[in-house]
């Protein structure tokens, strides 16, 4: 592992291709109602490794582990809460079994702790810079280039989230908000108040992932790079889901829909490229196709 490589990759390349959706992906995959990608981290790691097999073979030049829910605090609803250290070391082994041979990048995936901060909610920020600092030493120790702190929407959990990843690794640092209130998150955060309250915290990236329509995330893409000079991390949902007949996820927006977008965000100042929930190995394959061309 070397804490560079991302910066490196950044440096050498236009643009970066991410890979995309994990528990959607995981669902039509067999993943129950009522079980989490961490629990198949456990249970049945050979989908897990699967799925990143074939983000790679679709272009995916970061892949991130499956330990988006991975946090103490957020694994008790799973039953995991005491293996949180396994299940993040687990996640990371599978994503070093998928990306050996390669040159793709692995990305500790670590997602909101599930629990509101005070005053609206009970958990002090002292309380969520530990829960954080925690599966951040987890995921650095078993060996990630790159953490992403990511679906943020509130200001003051993303900068917890922060100084609690910072306590412990030095490896690059990603936070990525969802603006899923069009161009503003469920707390209110739009993309240039996030950006100005970041700067100079020593992100590697900031970006816009999971959220609404193509439309709106694109719209929050432009806000954010009118505000800062970051590279920026973009990976939308394949639009809203509307469930099958066994109550699976769907999502409408194609393959090449989804392509037909990728030079407009390359041109509103994304970086690194991706897709959140919806987007399939099928997806990720038409966007990394259209990046090739335009590098």
């Amino acid at each position: 592992m070397n804490s560079h490589e991302f910066s490196n990759l950044l440096s050498k390349k236009k643009i970066i291709v991410a890979d995309g959706a994990t528990g959607t992906n995981l669902i039509l995959r067999g993943l129950d109602q009522g079980f989490t990608p961490e629990n198949w981290v456990i249970d049945n790691p050979e989908k897990i490794k699967q799925l990143h097999l074939d983000f790679i073979k679709a272009g995916a030049e970061i892949i991130l582990t499956s330990t988006f829910g991975g946090s103490e605090i957020r694994l008790e609803q799973s039953g995991l809460m005491d293996k949180y250290i396994q299940v993040n070391h687990a996640a990371v082994t599978l994503a070093k079994q998928a990306v050996k041979n390669t040159h793709v990048l692995i990305a500790g995936s670590m997602g909101p702790l599930g629990h509101m901060l005070k005053p609206l909610g009970t958990l002090e920020i002292r309380e969520a810079e530990s829960y954080y600092a925690r599966q951040a030493a987890a995921l650095c120790t078993a060996g990630v280039d790159i953490i992403v702190i990511e679906t943020q929407f509130d200001i003051n959990e993303a900068k917890a989230a922060i100084s609690g990843v910072k306590s412990f690794c030095q490896q690059a640092l990603v936070c990525s908000f969802s603006f899923d209130r069009g161009t503003r998150t469920m707390m209110g955060v739009s993309p240039s108040s996030f950006a100005k309250d970041v700067e100079g915290l020593g992100l590697s990236a900031i970006g816009i992932n999971c959220g609404k329509s193509l439309e709106d995330n694109s719209n929050a893409l432009i806000e954010l790079s009118n505000t800062t000079e970051i590279p920026i991390w973009f990976k939308p949902n394949a639009g809203l889901p509307h469930l099958d007949e066994s109550g699976k996820p769907i999502y409408d927006i194609t393959p090449d829909q989804m392509a037909e977008n990728v030079a407009a965000w390359i041109e509103a100042g994304a970086r690194i490229i991706g897709g959140c929930c919806g987007t399939t190995p099928e997806h990720l394959r038409a966007i990394a196709n259209v990046v090739k061309t335009l590098r």
